[in-house]
């Protein structure tokens, strides 16, 4: 079975629309994971739009799975993870001005900075991902570094309308996730996945666990996290059975 962890930075910002105390990203941790999530997913952005500091705490405290702590590759955030300790931190890439992110982390570019933030992460004891777009040079390079895993940027598949497209950027996500497999990579995917889109992430071998949040939190506001999250486990099993 995959694992799923739910992010639930999206609940933090209904609560920064009012900058009061509710709704609760812990609380609906809670009911994710008591609804079968196997791990909770925030991303600290560096601009504090949602997640604060204070959250990363609270919720590494309070959950009874798995923290993955998303991140972008700064000294503030690797100083404040090192602090912390979760069972894994994603580095992400940011831009302020995006709604959300816009694509995956050229590794390639900054092998020799990550492999120092990977070092320092994993004398900790603390996992090491890095969110990728589907490219086997990043793979390849995210391999060299030496990380634990790699989570695939599904955000292109999940937008994409045309048949032939989605078919082409899906054989660019299993060529990816095989790539990554076969040097030793654990593989990830996540963003932009709903109940329908998630099936055929999900009937891919190598992908071991998926971060889905915007959706779940959507959803969520219509019958309950617990409903949610429940929905999104039978969509991915479902998906699981296909198997590409």
């Amino acid at each position: 079975m995959i694992r799923l962890f739910v992010n639930v930075d999206h609940v933090a910002t209904i609560r920064e629309a009012r900058k009061t105390i509710e709704p609760s990203p812990l609380k609906a941790a809670l009911l994710a994971e008591k609804a079968g999530a196997q791990g909770i997913t925030i991303h600290l952005r560096e601009d504090r739009r949602h997640i604060q500091d204070e959250d990363v705490r609270v919720v590494q405290k309070g959950i009874n799975t798995r923290l993955n702590l998303e991140m972008a590759p700064t000294q503030e955030m690797v100083d404040l993870a090192f602090e912390i300790q979760p069972y894994q931190v994603s580095l992400v890439p940011e831009k302020r001005q995006e709604i959300t992110t816009e694509g995956g982390l050229d590794v390639c570019s900054q092998e020799r900075a990550l492999s120092k933030i990977r070092e320092k992460m994993q004398g900790k004891g603390v996992l090491f991902s890095l969110f990728i777009d589907p490219d086997l040079t990043q793979v390849d390079a995210s391999q060299r570094i030496q990380a634990d895993s790699i989570e695939i940027n599904t955000g292109k598949y999940t937008e994409l309308e045309s048949p032939k497209e989605i078919e082409r950027e899906l054989e660019r996500i299993q060529k990816s996730a095989k790539r990554a497999a076969e040097q030793g990579l654990k593989v990830f995917a996540g963003h932009g996945l709903n109940y329908e889109n998630v099936k055929a992430i999900a009937a891919i071998p190598e992908i071991e666990e998926l971060n889905i949040g915007h959706f779940i939190v959507g959803q969520a506001i219509y019958g309950g996290m617990e409903n949610a999250v429940t929905e999104m486990i039978r969509s991915i099993e479902s998906g699981r059975r296909l198997r590409i």
